[in-house]
């Protein structure tokens, strides 16, 4: 633990913290994180590339997936470099001003992800619920305003947070909970009055995470109602299984953070490389699920694949 005797304000140095107790086997430890992050990347970037080059997927859920894989491309951009520091490099230094900034970027592809898979269950409530207006109400034009209006939100509630933090006091070495930053742990670290950005991040996660997650539950609750308001037992399976995949992401998408919210207020300090452990499956299992469930779950998808494939072969013969 660092002495606050000789705090700084935007001078700190923070060091990174990789598995407790396992320092020695960080190389080992690093294989499959860094195999997780490769397919993440792959995995989205085919997305992101069938979605963009066939007009088969250019309907309003493939376009919401398209945000979403970008937005899993994002997240693993912000947290990949300083993993590879610290796993590969044994690199554990970073400057205040490049900790900031990672924390900004991580906070606001999480928020525009949040954003993303609420659109989607407006999506599946308005395909399920007005079926003959879905065409006219999800115009290419709406989805756009949504996509900047996600981003915009996404931005404008993490940006006091890097400016706020500059006020602050630190010890001119202070030592992160994880092997990237984040601002409950930087607000943590501070040695002065934490007041302002403790209100300020709850604020962040009520309009953000809190809010999005309560309009999903509303959302799936409207359309469990008008499922089982349909006659045919069929029609009621078929319209709940176009909402299966999107669920399977929202469960993946929140559960890791409730399991990581529960382990750092009940074993944290008791079992610390599980804390460090869950923190990076929080951020790494989403982003390579995402395609997996939609690749297995949409027909499209995988017809989209399946002929990009065939195309790439038959030019290479």
């Amino acid at each position: 633990m660092f002495s606050c005797n000789t705090s700084t304000s935007g001078h700190s140095t923070f060091l990174l913290t990789g598995f407790p107790g396992l320092e020695a086997s960080h190389y080992w430890v690093s294989i499959p994180i860094n195999l997780i992050c490769a397919f993440s990347i792959l995995g989205n970037g085919i997305i992101l590339l069938l979605i963009c080059t066939d007009p088969a997927l250019c309907e309003p859920m493939y376009i919401f997936l398209s945000m979403l894989a970008a937005s899993d491309l994002g997240l693993c951009a912000s947290t990949f470099p300083t993993m590879m520091w610290l796993f590969w490099l044994g690199a554990r230094e970073l400057p205040f001003d490049l900790c900031a900034a990672q924390m900004f970027f991580i906070h606001a592809f999480t928020y525009v992800e949040s954003g993303v898979l609420l659109a989607m269950a407006f999506d599946r409530f308005v395909a399920i619920r007005e079926p003959l207006h879905y065409a006219t109400i999800l115009t290419h034009s709406a989805m756009a305003k949504v996509g900047a209006a996600i981003l915009v939100r996404a931005v404008l509630l993490n940006l006091p947070g890097p400016i706020l933090l500059r006020r602050l006091l630190f010890p001119q070495i202070s030592v992160l909970s994880h092997c990237y930053c984040l601002h409950c742990d930087l607000v943590g670290l501070a040695c002065s009055d934490t007041q302002i950005n403790s209100l300020v991040g709850l604020v962040s996660i009520l309009f953000s995470l809190g809010l999005d997650s309560s309009l999903i539950v509303l959302s799936y609750a409207l359309i469990l109602q008008t499922v089982l308001g349909i006659a045919s037992p069929g029609e009621q399976l078929k319209a709940l299984n176009t909402c299966v995949s999107h669920l399977c992401v929202v469960l993946i998408f929140y559960l890791p953070k409730l399991g990581l919210s529960v382990l750092h207020r009940v074993e944290k300090h008791s079992y610390p490389a599980l804390a460090v452990l869950m923190a990076n499956l929080h951020f790494l299992v989403p982003p390579i699920m995402n395609p997996i469930v939609y690749c297995i779950k949409s027909k499209k998808i995988r017809q989209s694949l399946l002929k990009h494939f065939q195309h790439k072969r038959v030019d290479v013969f």
